[in-house]
């Protein structure tokens, strides 16, 4: 079964800086191309940036300039770096494979709350 844990989540304000990571399944990470998503209340989940095998990377325009994604693949983790954060920001933070036929049972996600 795969396992997707993610962390770094909190409550900043707005301006601040924040570090999510996501410990994944061993052979799930290593074949999949990785992405960051976000659900905010009443919304759809949207993807916010993905990371290739090889380290290609793809930001949605909303954060693209502030958010940064990588990974360590010694680690099986990703991460992503998220600068000068909005409130529009806020939302529960999961990481998944990028492409849909490939997306594993969702974790608990990580909440980021930025106040204005």
């Amino acid at each position: 079964q795969v396992q997707l844990v993610e962390s770094g989540g909190g409550l900043v304000q707005a301006g601040g800086s924040l570090r999510l990571s996501c410990a994944a399944s061993r052979i799930f990470f290593s074949i999949n191309a990785m992405a960051w998503y976000r659900q905010a209340p009443g919304e759809q989940r949207e993807m916010v940036a993905s990371i290739s095998t090889g380290g290609r990377t793809n930001y949605a325009d909303s954060v693209k300039g502030r958010f940064t994604i990588s990974r360590d693949n010694a680690k099986n983790t990703v991460y992503l770096q998220m600068n000068n954060l909005k409130p529009e920001d806020t939302a529960v933070y999961y990481c998944n494979a990028e492409h849909a036929g490939f997306v594993a049972n969702w974790g608990q996600g990580t909440q980021v709350t930025v106040s204005s």
